[in-house]
């Protein structure tokens, strides 16, 4: 099933509110990469700053078990327990599928092995880098090429489509210099006020 079958899954599971363990239970093999999009889906938007701050340090967990080696995500019972609105699940996944469709259009299994076994402890050091741009990206509108980012390496990962990995990496390095650059030029302001 493709990315976006998943998602239009998930948003069909039954209930009024879904529990975090039960969509991870739901994505099975493909939980690390569905849990990488939607993560970095909420900040392809501008977002008030606790948003990214929240989504990059989730980010960073399930980096630092792609980068050890595990399997399958290890998330904590407290987590596993919080749940998710379902009108709130389903019109984020409704404002997604437009874009993930037409994505999908174009993806196809190309470069696999930059998405298989060997290669996900390497995908979760590049994963965690951006975790770290948007736990430090500037409010708003910071986080935006990050998320795309991340998005687009999820997305290489459950299309098994190398492509898309180096698309979503190349897009990281420019937010990260973005990032940076933000951080300078607030930086050299200081300075220059106060000496």
């Amino acid at each position: 099933m493709r990315t976006s079958g998943l998602l239009t899954a998930l948003a069909g599971l039954p209930g009024e509110r879904l529990a975090v363990g039960t969509i991870v239970s739901a994505l099975q093999d493909r939980a690390y990469a569905l849990l990488v999009v939607l993560l970095g889906l909420p900040n392809c938007l501008p977002m008030p700053p606790p948003i990214p701050l929240v989504c990059g340090f989730v980010l960073a967990f399930v980096a630092i078990q792609m980068l050890l080696g595990r399997r399958t995500p290890w998330l904590p019972q407290a987590l596993l327990k919080r749940s998710i609105g379902k009108p709130e699940l389903t019109r984020a996944v409704a404002r997604a599928l437009p874009a993930l469709t037409r994505l999908e259009r174009f993806s196809k299994p190309r470069l696999t092995m930059l998405g298989g076994a060997y290669a996900v402890p390497v995908l979760g050091l590049v994963i965690l880098i951006l975790a770290f741009g948007l736990i430090l990206a500037a409010p708003f509108i910071g986080q935006i090429p990050l998320g795309l980012a991340v998005c687009l390496v999820g997305l290489g990962l459950v299309e098994r489509d190398g492509v898309l990995i180096i698309v979503g990496a190349v897009f990281g390095a420019a937010g990260l210099l973005l990032s940076a650059g933000f951080a300078y030029a607030i930086f050299s302001g200081i300075h220059e006020l106060f000496f």
